[in-house]
């Protein structure tokens, strides 16, 4: 399997040689910053056509289809009109939190897209308590959507800001006991230990049915988290126009819209680490040959595929199930998602300490 870490190691050694260290560690980290806002602008423009493109399929429709070929181009017709929009400023509103609520989710989840393991020497963080930081960064977006809301002075951004305050909170902890379930399993919470740790066999596979388990609690919490039908009541047309952002207008209103769909291609990029290898081929213990085969196709490649698959199974969720009432939401967490979570963590507990396990 193909290290990219190689490569940059190799750039950081052409840096150093006519560079002193300060001023190389200047220019990577600017480079890394420069290419992680560039991966995140190309990734929010392909899930915007992504979701566009399976909607239209579920419901027997084409999508867009009238801006370049097959409509590939209607995502950048759409990125250009909202940088053109005028920044609408609200009279008796709180300027500084309107202004800075949508600043705090973009970095949020730009933190967060540079914790994933792209690829077999190809991650930026990588602390020995990665997955305490990640839970820890993500739940800094609540806070921005709160701060939305309530300084937007408007009753219909208040509600949807207080909804998803509560139901962003409430389905954290069932997110976080899935995500603990694994790292029972694994016995670490080092990002990297944990995809060579799967390096024979998938969590989702070496963990039996409280892996599973973990996963199906993982990808209706990780629905809910990122406020995606059916859970998506804090923007429920309906009742509250659009919700926390409402009020939000031009480049404003377009972080909270790319930062809606890059969240989904995180709780993506986080199941396949933590359930299905991250970017780790598929490997049969025994089977020499496959596993020599598997090794060839890149590692990023594979944690793409994984991670666009995971996606299409949330995309999928919206557009099959409608929407739930915010007290049915609240009450499948509190009196059944959690209960289940704390429960299947035992059972992992259990079969880890008894060698329960591949």
């Amino acid at each position: 399997m193909f290290n990219f870490g190689i490569w940059t190691s190799e750039f950081n050694n052409f840096l150093l040689g006519f560079l002193p260290e300060w001023l190389t560690v200047v220019v990577e980290c600017v480079l890394i910053a420069v290419l992680v806002l560039l991966t995140y602008t190309v990734l929010a423009l392909f899930y915007i056509l992504y979701e566009r493109k399976l909607c239209a399929w579920f419901q027997c429709r084409l999508g867009p289809m009238r801006v370049g070929k097959w409509g590939l181009l209607q995502v950048f017709a759409d990125m250009f009109k909202i940088l053109i929009k005028e920044l609408i400023s609200l009279k008796d509103t709180d300027r500084f939190l309107f202004k800075l609520a949508p600043y705090i989710i973009i970095t949020s989840s730009v933190v967060m897209l540079a914790c994933l393991p792209w690829g077999n020497g190809l991650q930026i963080i990588d602390y020995n308590i990665g997955i305490f930081f990640i839970l820890a960064v993500s739940s800094i977006g609540v806070l921005g959507i709160l701060l939305a809301g309530w300084s937007s002075n408007n009753k219909y951004t208040l509600i949807g800001a207080m909804r998803s305050g509560a139901q962003m909170i409430s389905y954290e902890i069932s997110l976080g006991l899935a995500m603990i379930t694994i790292i029972v399993l694994a016995g670490t919470m080092n990002i990297n230990q944990l995809v060579w740790e799967q390096d024979s066999a998938w969590f989702i596979f070496r963990g039996h049915i409280p892996a599973i388990i973990a996963f199906l609690i993982y990808i209706v919490a990780a629905t809910a988290e990122t406020n995606r039908g059916p859970f998506d009541l804090p923007e429920a047309e309906h009742e509250l126009v659009a919700g926390y952002h409402t009020e939000y207008s031009g480049i404003h209103f377009g972080f909270f819209y790319l930062a809606e769909y890059l969240n989904l291609f995180i709780v993506s990029g986080i199941a396949s680490l933590m359930f299905l290898g991250g970017w780790m081929p598929f490997h049969i213990p025994g089977w020499d040959g496959f596993n020599h085969v598997m090794d060839w196709i890149p590692s990023i490649v594979w944690f793409l595929g994984k991670s666009f698959f995971i996606s299409y199974i949330i995309i999928w969720f919206k557009w099959t199930f409608p929407r739930v009432r915010i007290d049915q939401m609240l009450a499948f967490e509190w009196k059944y998602l959690m209960p289940l979570s704390l429960l299947n963590l035992v059972l992992m507990a259990v079969c880890v300490a008894l060698g329960w396990h591949f």
